[in-house]
């Protein structure tokens, strides 16, 4: 069974993160430049918060507040849910959907070592049922 670890390996551990006075409107353009849907907030290099697309909509949008008035750290989740490296991906599968999240950091020691998506978790289990799949196929066909 493949862990985040393994989908970590395969993505790379590149985080992007803001601080908590960066305003709205430049973590959407940092999130935009790197087409992603979420960014860790750090402060004093610990993570305090995650600001996602979602958290834009709900937050700024729909209260008629403007993105370059806002701070990050106004809107930013901090009730922040982490998983570990060793983790199962069908647990994260299981923690994005009871939970409603599209975005998992990752932490290992204490440390921030990545950051996982939906996307990803996605990715990765397709990619674990193919392999499945392709080794029922050769069993029945006999080839090795």
């Amino acid at each position: 069974m493949k862990t985040v670890g393994d989908i970590l390996k395969k993505k790379g551990d590149r985080i992007w993160s803001v601080t908590p006075e960066t305003k709205v409107y430049d973590a959407l353009q940092l999130m935009a430049l790197k087409e992603i849907g979420a960014v860790v907030v750090i402060k004093d290099d610990d993570l305090i918060g995650i600001m996602s697309e979602r958290d834009y909509a709900r937050k700024v949008i729909l209260f008629g507040k403007f993105s370059k008035d806002v701070s990050v750290g106004e809107i930013m989740t901090t009730n922040v849910i982490k998983v570990a490296p060793s983790q199962s991906i069908d647990e994260c599968m299981l923690l994005m959907t009871n939970k409603k999240i599209r975005h998992l950091p990752v932490m290992h020691d204490g440390l921030l070592t990545g950051i996982i998506s939906v996307g990803d978790v996605v990715s990765a289990v397709i990619s674990e049922k193919e392999s499945v799949i392709t080794q029922l196929e050769n069993y029945i066909s006999g080839t090795p």
